[in-house]
C-alpha cells in the first residue's frame, strides 16, 4: 500500500476512539488519512497517516495494539509522553486514557488493529491465565511487530477465520512475554490431533474451513490446536491450506488454465489476491512462473545441457 494515502473523511472513526471529552480528534490537516479494513468480529484495522497533533484524550474498550511505520508516534499515557520509532510495536490496554499525534513535522504513518478483551480471553481460558498486562506500551520487539503486520498487511482483504485463530493465540504469546503473565510451556504435542487436522485440511483446501470443524474433528479449542499445529507442523492450519491451493493453483496453470479462472477454482477471492499470495510464497508472479516453465520445456526439447539451462536463466 503506498504511503501517500488518499485523502480520506475521518468517518465512523468514533466507534474505534470513545473520547472522555470533545470529538476525539482535532481537524485533518491537509494529506491525513484514515483507511479501514473490513471488520471481523472482535477485530478493526486502520491506518493511518496525518500531521500534528490528531487525537485528544480518550479511552478504548478494546487493546490498541499497533506498529509505527514512518515518522515518531506520539501520545501520553498513563501520565508520561512516550514515543514510538518506526518499527516498534504499540500496546495500549482497555480503558486507559491517551491521547495521540506526530511527533515531529514529517508526519506520522502507522497501522493499528483493535482486539476485544474477550478473544484473548477465550485463547487464555483453558491454561487458566488471566489477560496479559503489559507495563511499557512502545515495545522493541521484533517478532510480535511481525505478528501484527500480518494481520495489517493487506487491509482491503477480510481476515479467515482460521488465520485469525493462529493470529490471537501468537499476539497472545508475544504480549505474555512482556507481562507478568506467563503462558505455561505447550508440553508434549498433540500429534494425532494435528495430524488429524492436517488430513481435513488436505482433503479440503478448496473451500473455506471454519474453525468449528477443526474442533469438532480435533477435540481442540481452536487457539490450543492452533499452538500443536505450529508445533508439529512449523506453520500454522490457515497458512497448510494456503500453501495446498497453491499447490493446486501451479498444477492448473500447467494445464493452461487462465489466472483469473485459477483463483476462482483455488478458493482465492480474486485473480489480484491469489496473485499476491503466489509472489508472497514463491517470490515471483505467476505469469513470471508459467514464463519460467515454458522456458524450461523449451530447453528440454531443444536438448539443452543442464550448465546451459543455468546460464540461460
Amino acid at each position: 500500500m503506498s504511503q501517500d494515502l488518499t485523502p480520506q473523511v475521518f468517518e465512523g472513526l468514533e466507534r474505534l476512539c470513545e473520547p472522555q471529552m470533545g470529538s476525539g480528534m482535532l481537524a485533518a490537516p491537509a494529506g491525513s488519512g484514515i483507511l479501514t479494513a473490513p471488520a471481523f468480529p472482535g477485530i478493526e484495522r486502520i491506518e493511518a497517516q496525518f500531521s500534528g497533533n490528531m487525537f485528544e484524550p480518550h479511552r478504548h474498550d478494546t487493546y490498541a495494539l499497533g506498529v509505527t511505520l514512518h515518522g515518531v508516534q506520539t501520545f501520553t499515557y498513563r501520565g508520561e509522553r512516550r514515543f514510538s520509532l518506526p518499527g516498534q510495536v504499540i500496546v495500549l490496554h482497555p480503558d486507559e486514557e491517551h491521547d495521540g499525534g506526530a511527533g515531529t513535522a514529517d508526519g506520522l504513518h502507522y497501522r493499528m488493529l483493535y482486539m476485544e478483551p474477550a478473544l484473548l480471553m477465550e485463547c487464555l481460558e483453558a491454561e487458566k491465565i488471566g489477560l496479559p498486562f503489559v507495563d511499557q506500551p512502545v515495545i522493541a520487539d521484533g517478532a510480535l511487530a511481525q505478528v501484527l503486520l500480518a494481520a495489517l498487511g493487506e487491509l482491503d482483504r477480510e481476515l479467515d477465520e482460521l488465520f485469525v485463530d493462529d493470529f490471537v493465540s501468537r499476539v497472545a504469546g508475544g504480549l505474555s512475554r512482556h507481562s507478568q503473565v506467563r503462558r505455561r510451556a505447550l508440553g508434549a504435542v498433540a500429534w494425532k490431533q494435528a495430524r488429524v487436522a492436517r488430513d481435513y485440511l488436505e482433503a479440503h483446501a478448496l473451500r473455506p474451513v471454519r474453525s468449528g470443524e477443526l474442533e469438532n474433528i480435533t477435540g481442540l479449542d481452536r487457539f490450543t490446536l492452533s499452538r500443536h499445529f505450529r508445533a508439529a507442523f512449523a506453520t500454522s492450519p490457515h497458512r497448510y491450506m494456503l500453501m495446498r491451493r497453491l499447490q493446486q493453483a501451479k498444477a492448473l496453470m500447467g494445464e493452461g488454465e487462465g489466472f483469473a479462472d485459477v483463483a476462482a477454482a483455488t478458493g482465492f477471492a480474486d485473480q489480484a489476491h491469489f496473485i499476491r499470495h503466489f509472489k508472497k510464497a514463491y517470490g515471483v508472479t505467476p505469469g513470471r512462473w508459467v514464463g519460467l516453465q515454458r522456458f524450461a520445456a523449451t530447453a528440454s526439447d531443444g536438448g539443452l545441457s543442464h550448465s546451459s539451462f543455468r546460464k540461460r536463466t
